[in-house]
């Protein structure tokens, strides 16, 4: 399998777009700390805003997703070891992915093209098109209608959370550095609210799912 170390891929500036905060973690920990190692990690976009992962009181979402938004900020903090570059929101809705012809969706793909602009960002690390889940799913197309509308080459990289790429794609498998597995156990443990049932009731990581890799696999499309 090649090496995120090898050409093309080591000169890279990296941009990882997330639907939920912890899947930064779970599919791409390993990318981060080693691009930030780098000098070459862009930021982490995080697609929703975690407000449908447990049950709330009549307007009691602002702070559900306040909390969430503390834990993403101290997680990429453990995988980086650096608060520079705090992630940044682009405020979806959990499991309300916008159609794909419609303005939000649009204007979403906009914003993500300006900070790609803005940020110098040669290729965005997405979950996978074949990923189970609508939010994980659209957030790859968003990242693949960026794609379509640069002015310059830009690398789409699936990573998988829940799921499997099909193997009916074509694509390069390319596997980043190992990093220390304690380090990113910590990173998770940030999320506490997708963790623990303190939160009441709603979501909660299985225990299957936080016995991470020590590295990732990216998966990159051969056409591209």
């Amino acid at each position: 399998m090649a090496s995120l170390s090898d050409k093309p891929w080591r000169r890279l500036r990296w941009l990882v777009l997330a639907p939920h905060a912890d899947d930064e973690t779970l599919g791409a920990g390993a990318l981060i700390a080693q691009m930030s190692a780098a000098g070459q990690f862009a930021g982490l976009v995080y697609l929703t805003d975690g407000s449908g992962s447990h049950e709330t009181l009549i307007n009691g979402a602002g702070r559900l997703i306040a909390t969430r938004r503390r834990e993403a900020a101290t997680a990429l903090f453990r995988l980086t070891g650096s608060r520079r570059n705090p992630p940044m929101h682009l405020n979806w809705k959990d499991a309300a992915p916008a159609a794909r012809e419609g303005f939000d969706f649009a204007r979403t793909v906009a914003r993500v093209a300006a900070m790609c602009r803005r940020l110098q960002v040669d290729a965005i690390a997405v979950t996978s098109l074949d990923e189970p889940h609508c939010d994980l799913v659209v957030a790859a197309q968003i990242a693949y209608a960026v794609k379509g509308q640069a002015k310059r080459r830009l690398t789409i990289a699936e990573y998988c959370v829940w799921g499997e790429v099909s193997a009916t794609r074509r694509y390069h498998a390319v596997r980043t550095r190992s990093m220390p597995i304690g380090r990113r156990r910590q990173a998770l443990r940030s999320h506490r609210s997708q963790l623990t049932p303190f939160y009441g009731p709603g979501f909660q990581l299985p225990k299957d799912k936080q016995r991470m890799s020590a590295s990732d696999v990216l998966f990159i499309e051969r056409s591209s």
